[in-house]
């Protein structure tokens, strides 16, 4: 096709996710079609630094032939095979690995395609692991306020967000809020008497978690969702001692933590795992997005022995499958992709560089516009504001004339891809490729500083 033909097809036939689709009734649909390093390349030619990691997926960046031809190797080989009473090498293999990789006794690998479908995995592991020790009533499920989950029914269920749920309604109920970390937003009195005390601001809402637990009942709690860096809203890091505290009252009350890791794994903050880097211990965690660098779909939930022990023995067994986990191609991109990380010190290199990237973003807090910048690794939100001594916020007008009506397309426009948010206070997010470095993050503070300049006179 041509590019004319190429957006008339696209127009007449394919239904984007989550996109107002009659915003292209008579604009063009961006057309991406190759990609190479930290950048993508429009149907024009153009040129764009990809801030987003396509979607917080491609770590070790675009173009890498390796994981291209680890592909069509293994399907010449074994194209398919599912993992349903039957193994293939690959899956075996890379399942290993992940035990080998993942923190404790999390040694039980069951593979997905998609983040919302290791969520989904998880909430049916808990729900038929509590049947199996005696339990039958610990179905429910705690996660935090704007965090996203994933779109199945499931999944949605746990997710935080009122305004992408309310058109699937009812969903799966039992899901529970609790506050997130939010430190700039931290309501008052509960991060000390300057609204700066990370660590009671931790202690505060972690707390609420155990709150929810006694007010829902501790025999009907089953598991607690929790993303490392909580990923709407703006990339909300724990606070200091927030995980251990939460690893505390699950371990009172005999409820499962969930380390949600879809967009935290496989390096975006400089480890394999979220978990890892802020040094707690989770029953399950749920990944996909990185773990193949978004060469091909693949996910998975890793529970730990404990869990997978009343599933090993007599007649049990976990009735739940899906028919591409644990594809033999996506498996040995996966494989292939963790050897990049090994081979190159992806982790280590996120590590060095991750002050850097920080300080190029805050330098943007000149801006009477840029409220916080906040997050870790190569995971960061950059909050806006009306009024900075206020932390007044825009209004819902606002925030359409700001976010859809300028910032998203001058961003792109400008040469960068990234993400202009308001599920909560609006937000701009970057993730770019682990591959990064200062001449990346110098290109993404001048694009940032130039667009965001200009969006003060569209507010």
């Amino acid at each position: 096709m041509n590019k004319k033909s190429l957006n008339t097809a696209a127009r007449d036939h394919l239904w984007m996710h989550f996109t107002r689709m009659s915003a292209y009734a008579k604009a063009p649909i961006p057309m991406i079609v190759r990609g190479e390093g930290a950048y993508v390349f429009d149907v024009n030619g153009k040129r764009y630094l990809d801030g987003l990691s396509g979607l917080f997926v491609v770590q070790a960046g675009h173009g890498r032939h390796e994981l291209a031809d680890a592909a069509a190797k293994q399907a010449s080989e074994l194209a398919y095979f599912p993992l349903w009473s039957y193994a293939h090498p690959k899956a075996v293999e890379l399942a290993d690995r992940l035990a080998d990789l993942a923190p404790g006794d999390l040694n039980r690998v069951f593979f997905t395609t998609s983040g919302s479908e290791a969520v989904e995995s998880a909430w049916k592991l808990a729900r038929s692991y509590f049947k199996r020790v005696g339990k039958p009533a610990k179905h429910k499920v705690i996660s935090r306020h704007i965090a996203y989950h994933g779109t199945s029914m499931g999944a949605l269920s746990i997710t935080g967000l009122p305004s992408i749920k309310e058109d699937f309604e009812p969903l799966v109920p039992s899901g529970i809020r609790v506050p997130n970390t939010n430190l700039y937003r931290a309501p008052n009195g509960t991060a000390g008497p300057d609204g700066r005390d990370a660590e009671a601001f931790g202690r505060w809402a972690a707390d609420r978690i155990a709150e929810a637990i006694e007010f829902e009942g501790p025999d009907t709690v089953a598991a607690v969702f929790l993303e490392p860096v909580q990923n709407s809203g703006g990339c909300f890091p724990p606070p200091p001692g927030y995980f251990q505290r939460v690893r505390e009252i699950c371990d009172e009350y005999d409820v499962l933590l969930v380390s949600d890791e879809v967009i935290c794994a496989f390096g975006r903050l400089g480890e394999y795992f979220g978990a890892t880097r802020y040094g707690y211990q989770p029953d399950v965690i749920t990944c996909a997005k990185g773990m193949t660098s978004g060469y091909v779909p693949l996910g998975a939930m890793i529970a730990s022995d404990r869990l997978a022990a009343p599933f090993l023995k007599d007649s049990n067994w976990f009735a739940h499958g899906v028919t591409f986990g644990g594809h033999p191609v996506a498996s040995a991109v996966a494989l292939a992709n963790l050897d990049i990380f090994a081979r190159e010190d992806l982790n280590g290199h996120v590590r060095k560089n991750e002050a850097t990237f920080q300080s190029y973003l805050e330098r943007l807090h000149d801006l009477p516009i840029v409220g916080d910048v906040r997050g870790d690794g190569y995971f960061y939100g950059i909050e806006l504001v009306k009024d900075k001594a206020t932390k007044e916020t825009f209004d819902d007008d606002e925030c359409e004339r700001l976010l859809r009506g300028f910032l998203s397309k001058a961003l792109f426009d400008g040469g960068l891809y990234c993400r202009a948010d308001d599920r909560g206070d609006p937000v701009v997010q970057l993730a770019p490729p682990l591959i990064c470095d200062e001449t990346h993050f110098a290109e993404i503070e001048q694009i940032l500083r130039s667009v965001l300049s200009e969006a003060w006179s569209h507010v």
